[in-house]
């Protein structure tokens, strides 16, 4: 079964036709706020890519990829798990200039995600990719770019309350920028999830930064591809969720390796045999453009904007009988 927590006398304060019309209004003006807040345009994206090419991302390592034969060409393709890499390449392709970017839907499968409250089999998010230069891949690029992403998050939210007035939630726009040795040093007898649990509760809109490298303690705070965001120069934007009383992340970001950061975390990660594939040549080449991008989660945006207490109140997706059987008794009604 699922993990599912049942937040204590929780029901949903809209009704389903309620609910997929916000949930449409907030696609909407997001997306028109992020593209004007990061100057990026929609552009189309690939549901599967050839395996041979790199593009597709493996996220952690271990998240086996769905992979389907395709008749005509007597070839593989993989369902993408992110588009990380693809977008990448498509800045480079379709010609976009420093300062200009684009976005997409992205629609994922990942067959061996844990599910409960957040997650689900099913991603959907808006990935968003921008070209920067050689002197603008910096932290402060990092911090400016944050704060514009959180600033149309918080302005959507500004919109949907005028026309859903039941909507009480609220979201700080003040961001609290922290590394993940900052919260390991300030916490080191909790675990990475429960240091931004305890961080969330005073700093209630925070950017975790530095995910994937080792801290001083040996361990991870999370993992990280090596073959897209700079360790140093990346993050998770996280919002406190007083319904479920935790840490909401709705954002993983980062400025984009460049030759030498993916050099090094190549060999970190045990990577090294990735060097040969198309994707990574063009990197170590430096024949990509230098870039920062990220994924913002659509399923949960809308769950945190609309005060849902799970994932399934927002998107459809498939649940084992003992999770759907506590959800309905709890009046939890999955889509």
């Amino acid at each position: 079964m699922s993990t599912v927590t049942i937040p204590k006398g929780y029901r949903s304060a809209m009704s389903l036709y309620e609910t997929q019309t916000a949930i449409g209004m907030i696609k909407r003006t997001f997306e028109e706020n992020l593209g004007k807040a990061l100057n990026i345009k929609r552009v189309s994206a690939p549901l599967f890519v050839d395996p041979k090419t790199g593009l597709n991302d493996d996220l952690n390592g271990v998240e086996r990829p769905v992979s389907f034969d395709i008749a005509e060409t007597k070839s593989d393709a993989q369902v993408v798990q992110s588009l990380a890499k693809w977008k990448r390449m498509a800045l480079g392709k379709y010609g976009f200039k420093p300062g200009e970017g684009l976005y997409t839907d992205m629609n994922a499968i990942r067959r061996d995600e844990v599910m409960d409250n957040l997650h689900s089999i099913y991603v959907d998010q808006w990935d968003w990719e921008k070209v920067i230069t050689r002197e603008t891949r910096t932290l402060d690029t990092l911090k400016d770019t944050v704060t514009r992403i959180t600033g149309a998050m918080c302005d959507t939210l500004d919109t949907l309350k005028t026309a859903f007035p039941a909507i009480k939630l609220t979201l700080s726009r003040d961001v609290s920028f922290v590394t993940t040795q900052e919260l390991e040093d300030l916490y080191p007898s909790l675990t990475p999830r429960e240091r931004e649990n305890a961080y969330a509760k005073t700093h209630p809109t925070l950017f975790v930064m530095q995910i994937g490298d080792k801290l001083k303690s040996g361990i991870k705070h999370d993992g990280r591809a090596p073959d897209y965001d700079d360790w140093q120069l990346n993050g998770d934007i996280v919002f406190y969720n007083d319904l479920l009383d935790m840490a909401f992340e709705v954002s993983s970001m980062g400025i984009r390796v460049d030759e030498k950061s993916l050099d090094s975390q190549l060999t970190k990660a045990g990577c090294d045999h990735r060097r040969s594939l198309p994707f990574h040549q063009a990197l170590l080449k430096n024949e990509l453009p230098l870039s920062i991008g990220g994924g913002i989660g659509q399923s949960r945006f809308c769950m945190l904007l609309l005060g849902k207490a799970h994932i399934g109140e927002v998107q459809v997706s498939i649940w084992d009988e003992a999770t759907a059987a506590v959800c309905k008794e709890a009046g939890i009604q999955l889509l």
